[in-house]
């Protein structure tokens, strides 16, 4: 099995600056892509952003330009510095990671969540 493990929300003012982790921890052989989604209340969850294992990247419209996704092979762990916070952007944040285990089986695991409020 695997876990994620995210970190680094919480409450920032309109303008601010935000950077979230997440660490992927368990019986792991390979992690490919990686990713951040969001859901704010009454919404779907949405893409904000994902990686590969080489570092390609793609980001929703909504964040290009605010937000830069980078990740550690090493350290099994995938990071989302968020700039100039709106108000539209405060939602529960989630890491999902596409995870190979030693034991050969392949899924796809979330994390428990981050809260981001975008709020003066």
């Amino acid at each position: 099995q695997a876990q994620l493990v995210e970190s680094g929300g919480g409450l920032v003012q309109p303008g601010g600056s935000l950077r979230l982790s997440c660490q992927a921890s368990g019986s792991i052989a390979s992690i490919n892509d990686m990713g951040w989604y969001r859901q704010a209340p009454g919404e779907q969850r949405e893409l904000v952003a994902r990686i590969s294992s080489r570092g390609s990247t793609n980001y929703a419209d909504s964040v290009k330009g605010r937000f830069t996704i980078s990740r550690d092979n090493g350290k099994k762990a995938v990071y989302l510095q968020m700039n100039t916070l709106r108000p539209e952007d405060t939602a529960v944040y989630y890491c999902n990671a596409d995870i190979l285990l030693r034991s050969f089986v392949r899924n796809s695991y979330w994390g428990q969540g981050t809260q981001v409020t975008v709020s003066s």
